[in-house]
């Protein structure tokens, strides 16, 4: 027996090997190897991962002496899977050590944006190189990542119409037109089918939603140092710790008031000739990542709660929840408009808050690169997403013609747009 001459792979490519004898134990592995191949973390991998059948170690085993065998491995996705996986198969001519010839199969398993389980319940979530199984929280959580469930369609526990402002919602019907503050609600599916007052409902609507939603407030702090700091070094301003609660309108607008209020300025020249001042970070930027924070940010993670970081040279908003599905938060510009609280969202719009358009973080980028300033960076961990806007100055076009594909290109510097939405429009 000898290695087997197969093609040159990528080196991030990650591979699955598996004997040709399917017993009923390797038959379940592989469904539980393409199962965490779909339920992945790093959407970046997904396309590159591989199921290969005759390979043990590095040794060639090969398939060609069990040809119904192979079969069972094509029956793998139905079999164990639910719902059944997308798996193409290919083979791949190789020899032995004593030139005989033989095949490999090759599973070629599409990423998907569903979360798949084993008939047993089981489903596990590929993290680094490890495959881990999944509580039912982390489950379902992983459920409202891919929009698979929705977590703001679902009944708040306890909650009856009383409970929410009539004031609110007055206004909000006047906003829309509507005959009722009843059929609006029916309407925005902010009541379930049996009546019931939805999370959603209660969280834009409600007196006071952190009695069921304690992690649903936003916190403001500005910090002296460009570094956060920890014990004795920590570089938190005394003065500017802020907890804003409220529904989620209510909240947007006074944490926007309270960020225009602690963002460093500098003196700078504009169209006029004279000097004024300018925040570090255009206003429209830091609004837009901060409505998106409240909006899209996953609330049924209990213990969090969305943070803004103001620093002397960035801006920093870090928001519970993940990207949804696919979507490589490497690469912001390219994801597709997607709404992890749909009935938010929608609301959200109709007050001019947010317009449901997927546009948010383009805009984000236009406005930086608008007066000179590096592009938002997103970074993703276990359970969060940060936005950092740096007031760092583009890189020259001349060093950037220099750097390799893909990197930022410098745009010309000009006067930041007007806010596409100006709070407390609608309260008045």
């Amino acid at each position: 027996m000898g290695a087997c001459r197969l093609p040159t792979r990528s080196y991030s490519q990650a591979l699955e090997s598996t004997r040709t004898r399917p017993d009923l134990r390797e038959r379940s592995k592989i469904a539980v190897t393409r199962r965490v191949t779909l339920n992945i973390d790093r959407p970046d991998l997904a396309l590159l991962l591989r199921v290969i059948v005759g390979l043990t170690n590095g040794t060639l085993e090969g398939i060609s002496a069990v040809p119904k065998k192979v079969n069972a491995f094509r029956q793998a996705p139905i079999d164990f899977t639910s719902p059944p996986v997308r798996a193409h198969f290919s083979t791949v001519a190789c020899r032995h050590e004593d030139d005989r010839p033989d095949e490999l199969l090759v599973i070629h398993v599409e990423p998907s944006e569903r979360v798949h389980e084993a008939h047993n319940g089981e489903c596990y979530l590929r993290v680094g190189d490890e495959s881990r199984k999944l509580t039912y929280a982390q489950r379902r959580e992983l459920e409202f990542d891919k929009g698979q469930s929705q977590y703001d369609g679902q009944a708040a526990a306890g909650v009856k119409l009383a409970d929410l402002d009539k004031g609110l919602l007055t206004q909000y019907r006047h906003a829309t037109g509507a005959s009722s503050n009843n059929g609006i609600l029916r309407a925005r599916s902010l009541l379930t089918r049996d009546g019931d007052v939805t999370n959603a409902g209660y969280l834009l609507f409600g007196r006071h939603p952190q009695d069921i939603f304690p992690q649903a407030y936003i916190r403001v702090l500005r910090f002296l140092t460009i570094e956060r700091g920890t014990g004795a070094r920590l570089g938190l301003d005394e003065t500017a710790d802020h907890r804003i609660e409220g529904p989620i309108p209510l909240a947007i607008e006074r944490a926007s008031a309270t960020v225009e209020e602690l963002v460093p300025r500098r003196r700078a020249l504009d169209k006029t000739g004279r000097f004024r001042p300018r925040p570090i970070v255009p206003r429209d930027a830091w609004l837009e990542g901060l409505v998106n924070a409240v909006v899209h940010r996953s609330y049924s993670l209990a213990g969090d709660h969305i943070r803004v970081e103001i620093y002397p040279n960035r801006i920093e908003i870090e928001s519970p929840g993940r990207f949804p599905g696919l979507a490589n938060p490497q690469k912001p510009l390219e994801v597709s408009r997607f709404a992890r609280n749909p009935r938010i969202a929608r609301v959200c719009a109709d007050l001019r808050i947010g317009q449901e358009l997927g546009e948010g973080i383009k805009r984000m980028f236009d406005e930086m690169r608008q007066v000179g300033l590096s592009d938002p960076v997103y970074h993703q961990s276990a359970g969060s997403v940060r936005l950092s806007l740096a007031a760092i100055p583009r890189i020259d076009p001349r060093i950037a013609a220099r750097l390799p594909t893909g990197a930022s290109t410098c745009s010309t510097s000009c006067e930041p747009r007007q806010a596409a939405w100006a709070p407390a429009t609608w309260w008045n």
